[in-house]
């Protein structure tokens, strides 16, 4: 096969969405993935309404997102005896257009790989195949450096490279070669899902504790109609003193849940068994909570990153995945108004690249989470009418 107009390094959720953004608008493109089989890795995310929206631009219908998620419709604080501290509705419910989906991560990755192999080809994506680095070509082309699992190297040429290989990016890498490294605010997040009943409405996004110490949890999939359990996806996070170099020694490795339920072993209520959720899990994934200083910009010519290859994020606003979406479909419209050219490289920089790195930073705080801390330090997240601990103006302004 010839090389086609354009590279994508990565094939992810950002890579595949890309080309199957770039298939929709009739660019030829490839995808090179570095693992040597595509395979539904991961736990739950949250699809936006905005990333919803450009998904179904794309096709993929709603029933195809009920199969590997549930839509969401409440987002939810609570104190430690169970009483709120802030809600709202998501999604529909909350006035957009479009659902917000709480999904499995590898579910919608091997959905969006399927719509490529079905629309494209099952040429149209190399697995094995690893993008090490890029060279400049004097006609607005660019040479691909490629590594295959064996060792062997060549060199492919495209029109345009995008980089969405992820936190790790090689093509950012050579971008950037003096960027800072991965930051760390000292948090550890352990992921994992159980078979478990769901609360409150059943669609629920919960997050209890304390900023520094706490617990996220909400369904990614419909009541079974047997036993009404749905599949709980569930973080359990906890800050440690960043000295401890020795937790970033290994990422996003396979633990038993008994390297860290200690932290949580006396979250049990009469509405909630954190424990017993934990269990359920039998193991989970642990990882540091990192993210990457922005850059100046995405873009070097006829290259362009997208995804956390661009913009690596703390999951703060749970909208990692949607970016990745959006930064495809933007980078998309842009060539639709300037063709497949450094000129809609430019755009889509132009577009994106500020007032993301802006997000980066933002989400470095603690958020909406910091009315935890707050209940906490007042009340110690115990209490019965969250109106003496903390106004209902004071609650807006800190959520806002």
């Amino acid at each position: 096969m010839s090389d086609p107009k354009v590279l994508i390094a990565g094939a992810g959720i950002g890579g595949l969405t890309a080309a199957l953004t770039l298939h929709q608008i009739g660019v030829p493109c490839a995808v090179l993935e570095t693992a040597p089989e595509i395979r539904p890795l991961g736990v739950g995310i949250n699809l936006q309404p905005n990333a919803v929206r450009e998904l179904y631009d794309l096709g993929i219908t709603e029933a195809e997102l009920d199969e590997i998620g549930v839509p969401a419709k409440e987002w939810a604080l609570v104190g430690l005896n169970g009483n709120d501290i802030y809600s709202e509705a998501r999604g529909r419910l909350a006035g957009y257009n479009w659902a917000q989906y709480s999904v499995h991560r590898g579910k919608l990755q091997m959905l969006l790989y399927r719509k490529v192999v079905e629309r494209i080809g099952a040429e149209a994506v190399t697995v094995g195949t690893r993008v090490a680095g890029y060279r400049k070509l004097a006609d607005d082309a660019v040479s691909v450096q490629v590594v295959s699992l064996d060792g062997a190297e060549q060199a492919r040429t495209a029109s345009m490279l995008l980089g969405a290989d992820g936190i790790h990016s090689a093509v950012r890498a050579q971008m950037h070669p003096t960027q800072p490294p991965i930051h760390w605010g000292g948090a550890l997040l352990w992921r994992g899902v159980t078979w478990a009943k769901p609360i409150r409405t059943g669609a629920s996004f919960v997050g209890l504790g304390t900023h520094r110490h706490r617990m996220v949890f909400y369904p990614i999939s419909h009541p079974d109609p047997v036993t009404g359990l749905s599949l709980i996806n569930w973080i359990a996070e906890v800050t440690v003193d960043q000295s401890e170099a020795k937790q970033l020694s290994v990422w996003f490795r396979q633990v038993p849940v008994e390297a860290f339920l200690h932290h949580f072993a006396d979250w049990t209520w009469d509405w909630l068994d954190i424990p017993a959720l934990i269990r359920g899990g039998g193991i989970a994934f642990e990882n540091p909570m990192i993210d990457r200083d922005p850059v100046p910009t995405w873009v070097d010519g006829p290259v362009a990153l997208l995804g956390d290859a661009a913009h690596a994020m703390y999951p703060t606003g749970s909208n990692g995945a949607s970016q990745a979406i959006v930064d495809a479909r933007v980078l998309g419209a842009m060539m639709c108004e300037h063709g497949a050219t450094p000129a809609a490289l430019a755009a889509y920089d132009a577009r994106l690249c500020g007032p993301v790195s802006k997000l980066i930073l933002r989400n470095r705080g603690a958020g909406p989470f910091g009315l935890l801390n707050l209940v906490d330090e007042r009340c110690g997240g115990v209490f019965d009418d969250i109106d003496t601990v903390i106004s209902p103006a004071e609650r807006a302004g800190i959520h806002g």
